[in-house]
């Protein structure tokens, strides 16, 4: 089953109303010093009315503490405090890297997914896609591709034998 990861950085109950059960809601806001446990939890609501799975974004101890389905950990994280955490069997952590180096940090981390990037975006992190295909195969972990997808370059994604993918314009 296709597994794909929408973020935002902010509540719009009409871009969530339009996701299917196959799409999981990462809320990172990275502006915000504190993230707010009353709008998580709105979230949190909204998500679980409409049978979508919700993270959030660098604070595993917050996802746990409100019952979410799993945490986000960004590729700056490097911290693996987490591990001695206890949380529900369902639980779920995946991970951003952008180099073999982070990989092997987030394969430490013991999260489930790797989301690599940036596939096809042209940014400082640009892979493209022989780098992206060379990566995905120096891990045993579950790759979801980021940066850039589209309607018209999803069928690539089966040429890199991945079908998971993350990002933010194409789910609005």
């Amino acid at each position: 089953m296709i597994s794909k990861y929408y973020f935002i950085n902010k509540f719009d109950t009409n871009n969530i109303n339009k996701q299917d059960k196959q799409t999981v809601i990462i809320y990172r806001n990275y502006s915000s010093k504190r993230k707010s446990e009353d709008l998580i939890l709105k979230i949190k609501n909204h998500c679980k009315k409409r049978r979508i799975k919700f993270y959030i974004s660098n604070n595993i101890k917050l996802a746990i503490k409100l019952g979410l389905d799993g945490a986000y950990i960004p590729s700056f994280n490097k911290n693996t405090n987490h591990l001695a955490y206890a949380y529900k069997k369902n639980f779920k952590i995946i991970g951003s890297a952008h180099s073999l180096k982070e990989i092997k940090i987030k394969e430490k981390q013991g999260v489930k997914k790797i989301v690599l990037s940036s596939l096809f975006k042209k940014n400082k992190n640009f892979l493209g896609f022989y780098k992206f295909k060379t990566l995905s195969n120096l891990t045993k972990l579950n790759i979801v591709a980021l940066g850039g997808i589209s309607k018209n370059n999803l069928k690539i994604l089966n040429l890199l034998n991945h079908s998971d993918f993350a990002g933010i314009s194409f789910f609005e």
